[in-house]
């Protein structure tokens, strides 16, 4: 009887240690890198300013790129923002970038050098035009903004090419009709808590997290861009199709004491890249951004609108191959 018992016992614990070796072994496999055929080298992925939304998600998916692609070396660069990126990566300067998809048509449409090598790899997030002003200004339209010191972003930023269309449709003209200050996100907050601004524009994803900071210590409200400006904006040329109204919602930026949602235009931000990029490349980096998008978001909370149904669309630019490989082994 007891050699029976000892000879079951046995056979249940070898059952056991297999199971045990099985669910370690799969556990091994999640936790490990991609295998060893993994692409390898260095890339360059430029980014954004020091305290935009550009930068703080290269910083997170530069992370996350580490474990999935442990062979290739991550170099990040700041920018000045969109346009500057679709230069660096057109020119070879860098290998993947972030930039709208206004910045992107017009890059195209003016005929820039490379433009017709970039490729789109997702559609990630929106930018919401956001126009700062302390909470007592007398600023209620865009219009208002006459005769004011006005940061409108960095020269090749993004910022600067929807803040002048927003201005031109106002009635302005940003060199002649207001006080035009070319600066970053990393300064224009301050500059405008210690009076030396009346207003400044900014867009990103929501919530900005430097706008956040700055409704926390300083009171400031947002100016809203009506449909009427709306119409207006997409009348002034091809790129602006990209435009679309959309709304703040008063939860935003709680600081601000919002009672209802402010409206305001959008546009879509695309991950961009050209057509020298490796294909399998560009499909583990493309399967990095997507499978990445909650961890990511709960830093970036922009990150967590990435939505595979819709990533696909990266209008006006043509996928990447890379890209196209991987959507097309999820499509369900």
């Amino acid at each position: 009887m007891f050699p029976a018992l000892s000879r079951i016992s046995r056979r249940r614990a070898l059952q056991g240690s297999a199971a045990l070796a099985v669910v370690c072994a799969l556990l091994l496999w999640w936790l490990l890198p991609m295998d060893d055929s993994s692409p390898s080298g260095r890339l360059t992925f430029s980014t954004g300013v020091q305290s935009g939304v550009y930068q703080r998600y290269g910083d997170l998916l530069k992370n996350a790129l580490a474990h999935d692609l442990p062979k290739v070396s991550i170099e990040l660069r700041k920018s000045e923002g969109s346009q500057q990126n679709l230069a660096r990566v057109a020119s070879g300067e860098a290998d993947f970038t972030i930039a709208t998809a206004d910045a992107v048509a017009k890059y195209r449409r003016d005929g820039r050098p490379g433009a017709d090598r970039l490729r789109g790899c997702a559609r990630l997030y929106d930018d919401y035009v956001q126009l700062v002003v302390p909470q007592g200004s007398p600023v209620e339209t865009p219009a208002d903004l006459r005769g004011r010191r006005v940061g409108v972003g960095q020269d090749r930023s993004g910022v600067r090419l929807i803040a002048d269309r927003v201005l031109t449709a106002a009635g302005l003209d940003a060199r002649q009709d207001i006080e035009p200050v070319s600066a970053g996100l990393d300064t224009l907050p301050g500059r405008l808590e210690r009076g030396e601004l009346d207003a400044f524009f900014w867009s990103g994803g929501l919530p900005t997290g430097t706008i956040q900071k700055l409704s926390e210590r300083f009171p400031v409200r947002l100016v809203p861009v009506g449909d009427r400006l709306i119409g207006r904006v997409h009348a002034t040329g091809d790129a602006t199709r990209h435009y679309h109204s959309a709304v703040i919602p008063a939860e935003a930026y709680p600081q601000m004491g919002a009672r209802s949602p402010v409206q305001t235009v959008a546009v879509a931000n695309l991950l961009v890249t050209t057509d020298r990029a490796d294909p399998e490349l560009t499909e583990r980096f493309t399967r990095t951004v997507i499978r990445s998008r909650d961890r990511i978001g709960r830093e970036v909370h922009p990150a967590q609108l990435v939505d595979l149904r819709t990533a696909i669309y990266t209008d006006p630019l043509p996928l990447h191959e890379g890209a196209r490989r991987y959507y097309g082994s999820v499509k369900p």
